[in-house]
């Protein structure tokens, strides 16, 4: 499903970074770990098509995404691929619900509201549906994030460092919801972290 050869990305001529080799199956749960500055974020963001690598392959089923031009890759991205970002990235002048909604579309997708409203639902934010971001916690924008991330029902999910900022009880609570969406959505999940709390949750780990 999600497929990586000789990968390998330079910021500079000086500063080049090498990532292993890996195979991730359809609805395998992996964990991607590192310490700050191990290229962790790097490596989703080229997983994800928004950073080209310098060589090697990305392999997403029997799409390499090296060979889509950027309108093309904008759309299978979309449709392919679902991220949790760090920061929520949320447009500020638009509600959850139109958020997401804008997710569908940015797809090539027709908006659902009723998909929309039954997410939010399972994520315990039905309530949030037209407040806007910024009048959401922290907790419940990571909830909404992890809707945008799963709206489209992407057959790949990374995740971010979704658990750094979070106390124990916190970071328990959006592992599970990422696990229990990825699992019934059968989608391939990858959670990129360097919170060692998440260690012992995985079996299936990468390390950089």
């Amino acid at each position: 499903m999600l497929t990586t050869k000789q990968l390998q990305f330079s910021y500079t001529r000086h500063q080049v970074m090498n990532f292993p080799d890996f195979n991730l199956q359809k609805g395998e749960h992996w964990l991607l770990l590192g310490q700050s500055g191990s290229g962790k974020t790097t490596l989703l963001h080229l997983l994800g098509g928004l950073l080209s690598p310098t060589s090697g392959s990305i392999q997403i089923g029997t799409t390499e995404l090296g060979q889509l031009r950027a309108s093309a890759l904008d759309q299978f991205r979309g449709k392919n691929i679902g991220i949790v970002f760090q920061k929520s990235h949320f447009v500020r002048a638009l509600n959850i619900g139109e958020n997401l909604a804008l997710a569908q579309q940015l797809a090539g997708l027709k908006p659902n509201r009723g998909r929309i409203i039954e997410l939010l639902e399972r994520l315990n934010i039905g309530d949030k549906l037209r407040l806007k971001p910024d009048r959401l916690s922290i907790g419940e924008q990571q909830r909404a994030a992890i809707a945008r991330a799963l709206i489209n029902q992407a057959p790949i999910i990374l995740a971010d460092e979704p658990t750094s900022a979070l106390d124990d009880y916190n970071a328990t609570e959006v592992i599970n919801l990422l696990e229990e969406q990825a699992k019934a959505l059968g989608s391939t999940l990858l959670v990129v972290t360097h919170d060692k709390r998440l260690k012992d949750r995985f079996p299936n780990q990468i390390a950089l």
